[in-house]
């Protein structure tokens, strides 16, 4: 019948999401999404923050996790400012967010909840969560500090990181404002925010190649947010590649493979490269394009000369990659 391309959104049909899950397994089809914060390693003020593992066991020799400590009154400044943050609405649909769902690879988020309705269980019900702080050691005090935010390396290049546990349905903007309030994180740049919402997604990690096919049957394409990206431009960019390989494939032609400095590129590396442990739907975003090359002469960058960078790095790119292709 030739190829086809699926390309679906957030609330696939029934029909289809029945025959996905036939497909893929049903372990590799999900149908909400949990996700926490991502921020920038640079962005992280690791005059407070900290590098480590609970009781030194990580894989690491300088530790597994970032983590900010909190004191006893920032802690319940913290939580005040969580209870009482605008979220979004859910809709009827999505209600069940607020009593947890399994929304990840395997059993990762079986009975995750929004931190903030964890918070609202009780105000030390973060401290005993995930904000405990056993195993741990501030070394500007030497103690345990009364509560500690961790964050998790999210990328290969170790530029991104995830507040671990901080699923979360506030309004972006008071997520920028709360979540400042952590100490290390008072200048927070924020890649992704959190959300927990309505999805229908594959574990492409497991299931696509970076042409977008499907790994069982070469004919088999997939874009848009059923691969787990996110955003109109990133769900179009990725229709238009996986229409380009498409048509490439009938006439026997060499799949493309952007290169990873374009942020198309970049994208569906990501999408079919990330941990398998807790992939999540990501959308385009500086913080997922290989970091740009630092020597002589270059100097330290503000970040619109780093935007201005990674858009020429990516030019470039391009132009050689659509050249090899043209020859």
């Amino acid at each position: 019948p030739g190829p086809t391309v699926i390309a679906s959104g957030p609330l696939t049909s029934s029909r289809l999401s029945d025959a996905l899950a036939e497909l893929t397994g049903q372990d590799h089809l999900y149908f909400f999404d949990a996700i926490a914060p991502i921020v920038t390693v640079e962005s992280i003020n690791f005059e407070i923050a900290f590098r480590g593992s609970r009781y030194d066991r990580g894989e690491r020799q300088e530790g597994d996790y970032i983590n900010c400590p909190l004191n006893r009154d920032e802690y319940y400044a913290f939580v005040d400012a969580l209870r009482t943050a605008e979220r979004i609405e859910l809709k009827d649909f999505e209600r069940e967010l607020e009593r947890g769902v399994r929304a990840g690879a395997h059993t990762y988020f079986e009975g995750c909840l929004p931190v903030e309705v964890l918070a609202w269980r009780g105000e030390d019900a973060l401290a005993f969560g995930p904000l405990r702080p056993v195993g741990l050691r501030d070394p500007r005090t030497g103690r345990r500090p009364y509560a500690v935010v961790q964050l998790r390396q999210d990328d290969l290049a170790g530029r991104l990181y995830n507040m671990v546990g901080f699923q979360t349905n506030l309004k972006f903007s008071e997520q920028r404002r709360v979540f400042r309030m952590i100490p290390g994180l008072e200048h927070a740049e924020f890649v992704r925010y959190g959300q927990m919402h309505r999805n229908t997604f594959i574990y492409a990690p497991a299931l696509l190649r970076p042409t977008l096919q499907f790994c069982s049957r070469d004919d088999l394409f997939f874009a848009g947010q059923i691969t787990g990206v996110e955003g109109y431009a990133g769900n179009i960019a990725t229709g238009l590649l996986a229409g380009w390989n498409a048509a490439r494939w009938i006439k026997g032609q060499p799949l493309l493979i952007l290169p990873r400095e374009t942020m198309l590129g970049a994208l569906c590396h990501y999408i079919t490269h990330a941990s398998p442990a807790d992939f999540q739907p990501m959308k385009a975003n500086f913080g997922i394009l290989p970091p740009l090359e630092e020597g002589p002469g270059r100097g330290r960058r503000n970040k619109r000369q780093r935007m201005a960078a990674y858009a020429a790095r990516a030019a470039q790119a391009l132009e050689s990659f659509l050249q090899r292709v043209d020859d």
